[in-house]
């Protein structure tokens, strides 16, 4: 560190400025602003200034030196750990507490903590449920012990977890209202897009009880399940949240919850996005209204005979984006020299249709990729019926939608009409031949009067929600449930809600570079082990990811050694 002097008009300015190296360059940052000389007068009392400012860049510079130098560990290979002390901790965990004090959860939880006057740390509790959600994913009581392993210890009970669930529950539509608020001082939020979609999480019992009913499970398990309804805005940050009973009909899931949204939130313009299990005539004349708008997927099957036909005819009517000719691409199921050509264009035709009152516009795309990957998919279900016929089943049980048995095709008579001995399997050509007639289809239905190609973008964001199901299932281990009281259940879907919330705020500070697994194990596994009185090492791989997480973030745990100094400065910081 070094005296900085520089003069404006007839003022001298004094600063203490410090070497520093960031993204791999020397640069100077200043240490501390001293101010004019009349300050700098004050502060050096009955000293002489210039000379009080020396020795007191030379104090910092000797603290300084101390504090960097190399540290000598002493072990004995004939003594033994001391017993029933921990001396490994998490301090991943620290970059999502960053977060957590930015989107000011804490003083959610203060707030809630007035109200109820309770004694319990409530913000200790949340948070450790969120950051152990993702890193440390279990039960309740297992979780208890788990956040032992981050280096701030928790400062709770398992009987305050049970006492703090049902209050959290009570009080969820207040949290995400005021979550919603914070993150917009925290960073953009882009809600004039909004991304609607259900799923459902299955219980390791059989009996049906309040929320947990029997419904239609997305995995296809024989258990009472719940359903999650989930808003997430243009760039695939959660918005809101809502658990229903397992046998509701997903499509009256979206009114209520975009009501509450409209109304807490205190949005009006938007756009709603949803996939064709929820594009129900009254979802739509819904967002017909109110300056609101949709874009939906729209099954081509389920279109009108005449629409129906019209979709599927490729001799004519098809456009490229910015472009007035139309084209005929019935050679693009069979031309490869053409499907080479055409393999990163979209085509799309278009026409408004009315019914029931409800105007809207129906836009058919056709993609080159599209159609392989549904032929590839429907290929490889045609072998694997295959294989099931080979096996030579006796009996075949009716098959679900996208399931390979629905391309066998079963005989049980004769030529001669006569019931036959033993039934007839074989591959369903005529089925094949019908389903083909779909591939490299996809229709949307909206009331928006723009661009197609931006319609298209915009629909195709739609898989980033289905992203986020399957973190919180995969990742997050939110599945099975065991809690048994509805209260419980909903507080539980608050912290996996508020721990997506953080992961997908932690992803993009990270640009999206990084993948979901690489993240959550990179944050488990970054421990560091205690040496001695105050000395922590490092024992993790430092990697790219690592340094990012560092350099983002601005402060560091993976000095070859760091004493606790360090470390309550960094717990200071993360909880600005």
């Amino acid at each position: 560190m070094r005296i900085n002097k520089t003069k404006s008009k007839n003022k001298e300015h004094y600063s203490i400025i410090q070497d520093v190296k960031i993204n791999g360059k020397r640069t100077t940052k200043v240490y501390e602003n001293i101010g004019s000389f009349d300050k700098l007068k004050l502060r050096a009392g009955d000293e002489e200034p210039l000379e009080w400012l020396k020795n007191y860049v030379a104090e910092l510079n000797k603290k300084h030196k101390e504090e960097a130098l190399p540290v000598i560990i002493r072990k004995s290979p004939n003594k033994l750990i001391q017993k029933n002390v921990q001396n490994s901790f998490n301090v991943g965990y620290l970059f999502l507490q960053n977060i957590y004090y930015k989107l000011k959860l804490n003083k959610i939880c203060d707030a809630i903590t007035e109200q109820y006057q309770f004694k319990f740390d409530l913000n200790d509790i949340l948070s450790k449920l969120v950051y152990s959600r993702i890193i440390y994913p279990a039960s309740k009581l297992k979780t208890l012990e788990l956040s032992k392993k981050f280096m701030e210890q928790p400062n709770f009970e398992y009987q305050h977890i049970e006492r703090a669930l049902p209050i959290i529950c009570e009080k969820m539509d207040f949290i995400q209202a005021e979550l919603y608020k914070n993150s917009k001082a925290y960073m953009k939020r882009n809600n004039k897009i909004l991304y609607y979609d259900c799923t459902n999480y299955y219980f390791e019992i059989e009996e049906e009880n309040g929320l947990k009913q029997y419904g239609k499970s997305k995995e296809n398990r024989p258990n009472p399940i719940v359903q999650m309804g989930l808003f997430m805005d243009g760039d695939g940050i959660p918005l809101a949240f809502n658990i229903t009973p397992g046998n509701t009909n997903e499509q009256i899931t979206l009114k209520p919850l975009e009501e509450k949204i409209v109304k807490d939130f205190e949005l009006s313009e938007f756009i709603v996005c949803t996939d064709a299990g929820l594009a129900s005539k009254a979802n739509r004349i819904f967002n017909n209204q109110n300056n609101k708008k949709f874009i939906t997927t729209q099954s081509i099957k389920k279109l009108k005979s005449h629409l129906r036909e019209e979709a599927l005819d490729l001799t004519k009517g098809w456009h490229l984006p910015n472009e007035t000719k139309k084209y005929n691409i019935s050679n693009l199921r069979t031309d490869e020299n053409l499907m080479r050509k055409y393999k990163d264009k979209v085509f799309y035709k278009e026409r408004w249709i009315n019914e029931d009152g409800l105007s809207q516009r129906l836009i058919v795309t056709f993609s080159v990729k599209y159609q392989e990957y549904q032929k590839n998919i429907r290929n490889n279900q045609i072998n694997r019926a295959l294989k099931i016929i080979e096996s030579k089943p006796e009996k075949l049980k009716k098959p679900k939608q996208n399931d390979p048995k629905r391309f066998i095709k079963t005989t049980n008579v004769t030529s001669d009409g006569e019931l036959a001995d033993k039934s007839i399997f074989e591959i369903n050509k005529k089925l094949i031949e019908e389903e083909a007639r779909y591939d490299g289809l996809y229709a949307v239905c909206t009331n928006l009067d723009d661009d197609v190609e931006n319609i298209i973008k915009l629909n195709h964001r739609r898989w980033e929600i289905e992203e986020s199901f399957r973190i919180m299932k995969t990742d997050f281990k939110s599945r099975p449930v065991y809690h048994t009281r509805d209260e419980m259940i909903k507080a539980h879907f608050v912290t996996c809600y508020l721990a997506l919330v953080l992961y997908r705020y932690l992803e993009k500070k990270l640009n999206e570079e990084f993948t979901a697994p690489e993240i959550i194990e990179t944050l488990r596994n970054m421990e560091i082990k205690m040496e001695g009185a105050d000395s922590y090492i490092p024992n993790y791989i430092r990697t790219d990811l690592t340094d990012a997480l560092h350099e983002t973030f601005g402060f560091r745990t993976d000095y070859e050694v760091m004493n606790i100094k360090n470390f309550k400065k960094i717990f200071k910081d993360t909880k600005k």
